[in-house]
């Protein structure tokens, strides 16, 4: 792998993959197991990540085990505390918005949504990713990008009825490989920022959105989850070797 780190076992097994809303096939929604461990973007070099700045993004990892989150730049006090590892295990990132001198905004993995704040560059190490991933619903696909380049494409799935996919715009928090390769997650499972806009709670999580493999390729090209997003066990491979934790990750209306 070039940019995480990923490693099976139990010791999450209803963690993350459990928790994962719209993981679960809408047949059986019986989550499948499987213990996240990512580690940091690949690092760039400094003139480098200057000029990928302006057809890129830039990603965040936290320097320490914990960082501080305010609501406004240069607030004295504190919003949130966010801990790294996050609670799935992976070393926490986030997606910057916005540079304005030692301050950062960026964006949140919390609800609702779409939320941002704002944390020092001090407590952060910055990395460049020219790579972002597209979704679009209405035709079932996704599209990997680098820069203005399309580097892949293939068929989803996406949520149904009560549990649709939210529009908007996220990021990978973490990468799983589950034990089981051909369970309902395929072969990996990459975690988004976002989270279920119906579901508060999903087999013991807080209802967190992911891509994820699928045993049920069939399914492809329709309406098959609880709100995950489900790409094909080759396709979710290819991703994992390729996208760094951080990548920009948009949902189309």
């Amino acid at each position: 792998m070039r940019h995480v780190k990923i490693h099976t076992g139990a010791l999450l097994a209803t963690g993350l993959i459990a928790g994962l809303a719209g993981c679960g096939s809408s047949s059986d929604g019986k989550p499948a197991g499987g213990s996240p461990k990512a580690g940091r973007p690949a690092a760039t070099a400094e003139p480098q990540r200057a000029a990928q700045r302006q057809s890129g993004a830039e990603i965040a990892t936290v320097r320490g085990r914990q960082i501080a989150v305010h609501e406004h730049k240069g607030d004295a006090a504190v919003w949130k505390t966010l801990s790294s590892p996050n609670e799935m295990g992976a070393t926490r990132v986030f997606l910057v918005d916005a540079e304005d001198g030692d301050w950062l905004k960026v964006l949140l993995p919390v609800r609702p949504n779409g939320s941002t704040g704002w944390v020092k560059a001090s407590d952060v190490t910055l990395s460049s990713t020219t790579h972002r991933v597209e979704i679009d619903p209405k035709a079932f696909t996704f599209t990997v990008f680098d820069g203005d380049k399309v580097l892949r494409t293939g068929k989803v799935a996406t949520g149904e009825g009560g549990t649709p996919t939210p529009a908007g715009r996220f990021y990978f928090t973490e990468l799983v490989k589950p034990p089981n390769p051909k369970g309902d997650y395929g072969a990996y499972a990459f975690g988004l920022s976002g989270f279920s806009p119906t579901l508060r709670t999903f087999a013991g999580g807080p209802g967190q959105l992911a891509v994820h493999g699928t045993n049920r390729a069939s399914a492809l090209g329709g309406k098959a989850s609880h709100g995950c997003v489900r790409v094909s066990n080759d396709d979710i491979t290819w991703m994992a070797k390729n996208l760094a934790i951080g990548t920009p990750v948009v949902v189309k209306e």
